[in-house]
């Protein structure tokens, strides 16, 4: 599905679980290689010690790495998520917010690597931070991608 960062951006903005967890994206960059994502604290997303919640911590942070590849990679290829890992690091008790970014050399990589249609699981490292720039949340997602067959 094709859409515009600026669409995208509203429809994850309105997305049930992120209204509920009160997570928002705050921009999409027009050529896809940048998310900017944020999530206050707030008494519907604490856990029992006051401090934010790791299911929402990770929920915010999830499908963004898919979403863009797809979006920059075109329909061509397939693209999931495969597998991701949270490292807790800091309890966050303020505002958190993440930068999840595709470097030109992913991307080249990603290509040449499932040019004759293999698959490919690249490895992707997403920070989580809070408003002193202190480390939250550490996450690593691994995406499956493969070029379609051309026949």
């Amino acid at each position: 599905m094709r859409f515009t960062p600026k669409s995208l951006k509203r429809l994850l903005n309105v997305y049930p679980p992120y209204l509920g967890a009160g997570i928002r994206i705050q921009y999409v960059s027009d050529d896809w290689k940048e998310l900017h994502v944020g999530m206050p604290l707030r008494w519907y997303n604490r856990n029992a010690v006051n401090t934010h919640f790791g299911g929402s911590l990770y929920s915010m942070v999830d499908p963004h790495l898919m979403l863009l590849l797809m979006q920059l990679l075109g329909r061509d290829y397939l693209i999931w998520d495969k597998a991701a890992d949270i490292e807790f690091v800091k309890a966050g008790k303020k505002k958190v917010t993440s930068v999840i970014r595709i470097e030109d050399g992913d991307l080249e990589d990603i290509k040449h690597k499932t040019a004759g249609g293999e698959k490919y699981l690249p490895e992707f490292t997403i920070d989580v931070v809070d408003e002193a720039n202190e480390l939250i949340a550490r996450v690593r997602k691994t995406l499956y991608v493969r070029k379609k067959n051309q026949d």
